[in-house]
């Protein structure tokens, strides 16, 4: 029996744009014709576009080609797929898309492309910053997800900031709030304040994320790899029980001590 609708193939294989144009096709056939893609809106694939986004940094962290040639390829497909959805509506199409972001990145660089002249990064991000409040924003952290992990929006939130010169000049002083903000917690804990000690800790996190950030480290990326750490050492002890003929529950603090104590070792 043959198929229902001819797959749409490119008609230059070794090009780009008429790669892209069979992927666009291709869509909207599935749009058209699959009952699941048919059902779909942007609230009910919202999710996967934020798994989808994950998998690929996951692919970034493996260092694998292969793997994030793939996660690119998903994340099309929901760029895609979103731009046909809004097409059907008549609200908007890949088109309309592109064309505002090609836009919006020659407005953002006029170092490259106007009469602006500057090779430092500083400079060019606080121009990035002014120019997308010149586009309509009240506020320099309008443009900072609310859906972030906590950690990276605190970053995304004092890169901001720092950009129009609100930021510690001294590393030391840095260091020093976020020791005081410790002294703030342990002064609530001692006074038997919950609701205090949780903002408190909250300013804590905040200000490592900071002392991080002014250290070069990404604090997302680094609680991910002792949290990563820390999932394959637990791991090893299961392992290690299990060899043993023993249930975790009944082992003693002691003695899952020693076998994390000989993942540490086999780290080395």
């Amino acid at each position: 029996m043959p198929p229902l609708r001819p797959v749409p193939l490119p008609t230059d294989p070794s090009d780009t744009l008429s790669q892209l144009e069979s992927f666009i096709r291709l869509v909207r056939i599935l749009r058209a014709d699959c009952p699941w893609d048919r059902e779909q809106t942007h609230e009910s694939i919202s999710h996967l576009l934020i798994e989808e986004a994950y998998e690929t940094l996951d692919a970034i962290q493996q260092g694998s080609d292969t793997e994030l040639r793939k996660e690119l390829g998903d994340l099309l497909l929901h760029v895609v797929m979103h731009a046909v959805i809004a097409e059907g509506r008549g609200a908007f199409n890949l088109r309309d898309v592109v064309e505002g972001e090609f836009a919006k990145l020659v407005n953002r660089h006029p170092h490259i492309f106007g009469d602006e002249q500057t090779d430092d990064t500083a400079t060019v991000l606080q121009n990035w910053e002014r120019l997308k409040m010149k586009e309509g924003r009240t506020s320099i952290l309008d443009g900072v997800p609310k859906m972030l992990p906590a950690a990276l929006r605190a970053q995304r939130v004092q890169e901001k900031a720092a950009n129009v010169g609100f930021d510690w000049h001294d590393r030391r002083d840095v260091w020093a709030k976020v020791h005081e903000e410790i002294a703030e917690m342990q002064q609530e804990i001692d006074a038997g304040n919950r609701p205090g000690a949780a903002r408190e800790f909250g300013d804590v996190l905040f200000a490592l994320v900071n002392a991080a950030r002014h250290e070069g480290i990404i604090a997302e990326e680094s609680l991910q790899g002792t949290t990563n750490t820390f999932i394959s050492r637990f791991q090893y002890i299961e392992r290690r029980a299990q060899q043993e003929g023993r249930e975790l529950r009944d082992m003693t603090l002691e003695e899952m001590d020693a076998f994390w104590n000989e993942a540490k070792g086999l780290e080395k």
